[in-house]
């Protein structure tokens, strides 16, 4: 049982606050991971990759953001076990902590030029344990808002751990922004790039006592009271819902390609190949940031009206079109339509990736949700969020930027083909067993 001081959601004011631990553990823990990505795209290449060329050093640098989406179905599978077996809650405390020391230890590891080959490999090493956190983070925190939301409500409450998204992203952009904007390039690629990384030992502090002083939501506990939780969650998923599970991993896979791309390998390019400067690129960014938050919040609201299905729909047909003119955009050099182009991409994600917050967890039955949720979202990170960068980063050297571009729509052409096949959820019972 839950103790007295433990938030329910039974009141608007209970409601509000399991909001509020949903959104505040992703937003942390997305903050993690995105500061990995755009030091990824600026520095580290240099810091633990010194010896390869610019090129070469790229590539070996998105592998080791490639290696964090590779661990995270695996951390999805072990969390959603125990998440569907123990419950929603003690899990996520330990997704956090993984997640958030993991990343403030990158900021104490020192590079190439003082432990040699062995930086990169504790640095992949704790790629690992970022990803594993991060797999076992998102199915958890989207079950703690759904499960506790009114049924006419699910989207509204489920765009809380949607929106740790973007303003966790917001604020590791705002972060290397200023760091890159009151140091000089030395300061900055010799100890500047760190603080970022360092400031998650307090941010997972504050996630703690937020996440510590919630109840375990309803749906898990009436599971729980009637002894029936599932003995391998994950296994009784892909019995029960094959297509769910295969099919939802392909739906939110232009997720991960629009953001990954733009986030990752747009800002590479821009800085060094159509020579914007960093600081440029960054400010260009958090305008895409915001329209990304503002879609995601509006469109999963919106959802509770219409359907999932229906936006995601649009979303993923809007890739299709978006991924054919992202790069001749950004080869104008345009400031202005730089913003254009990443914040198309971000639109397309923020359409899609609202309404998933409820819409996936909706897909499956309450004694395996959080391992078919989880790992389904995750698998689809490996094909969009690990493969994209290095496939586009392959197509633009060995072809040109556009090719790179059509891989984009392809994979907006795939999630649409795979939410096609899948039914509207809105009107789903999540408490039935």
């Amino acid at each position: 049982m839950p103790s007295e001081q433990a938030v329910t959601g039974a009141t608007p004011q209970g409601m509000r606050r399991i909001a509020t631990a949903s959104f505040i553990g992703t937003a942390i823990e997305f903050y993690d991971y995105y500061i990995y990505g755009t030091a990824s795209a600026l520095v580290l290449n240099e810091v633990f990759f010194p010896e390869l060329s610019e090129t070469a050093g790229t590539l070996a640098t998105l592998s080791t953001f490639a290696v964090g989406f590779a661990a995270r179905p695996l951390g999805a599978a072990v969390f959603g076990h125990f998440g569907d077996r123990v419950g929603r809650k003690a899990v996520l405390v330990v997704s956090l902590l993984m997640m958030g020391l993991s990343s403030g230890l990158i900021g104490l590891l020192p590079g190439y030029g003082t432990l040699g080959i062995a930086a990169p490999v504790l640095l992949v090493l704790l790629r690992v344990v970022q990803g594993l956190g991060l797999g076992g983070e998102w199915g958890g925190a989207a079950l703690l808002a759904v499960e506790h939301a009114p049924k006419g409500k699910r989207g509204l409450y489920a765009a809380a751990p949607q929106m740790g998204s973007p303003v966790g992203y917001f604020a590791a952009t705002l972060t290397f922004l200023l760091m890159s904007s009151l140091l000089n390039e030395d300061a900055f690629e010799s100890w500047g790039w760190r603080v970022p990384f360092l400031l998650s030992f307090v941010l997972v502090a504050v996630g703690l006592v937020i996440r510590l002083r919630i109840a375990e939501s309803p749906a898990f506990a009436k599971v729980r009271e009637q002894e029936e939780e599932s003995k391998a969650p994950l296994v009784e998923a892909f019995r029960r819902h094959p297509r769910e599970m295969l099919l939802g991993a392909g739906m939110i896979t232009v997720v991960y390609v629009m953001f990954y791309t733009a986030a990752t390998y747009c800002m590479t390019y821009s800085t060094d190949t159509l020579g914007i400067p960093k600081n440029t690129m960054l400010a260009l960014t958090l305008v895409a940031v915001a329209v990304l938050g503002l879609s995601t919040f509006f469109v999963a609201r919106w959802s509770d009206v219409i359907g999932r299905r229906k936006l995601i729909i649009g979303g993923a047909a809007f890739g299709v079109v978006w991924g054919a003119v992202l790069f001749p955009l950004l080869d104008t050099g345009n400031h202005v339509l730089i913003a254009v182009a990443l914040s198309g991409a971000l639109l397309c994600m923020g359409i899609i990736y609202g309404p998933a917050g409820a819409y996936m967890p909706e897909l499956f039955s309450t004694r395996m949700r959080y391992s078919g949720a989880g790992f389904s979202y995750n698998l689809g990170g490996v094909l969009g969020g690990a493969a994209a960068p290095l496939i586009v980063t392959a197509l633009a050297e060995n072809h040109s930027p556009a090719a790179g571009g059509w891989f984009m729509s392809a994979m907006a052409l795939l999630s649409l083909v795979c939410v096609l096949a899948l039914p509207e959820t809105r009107e789903r019972d999540l408490d039935a067993i």
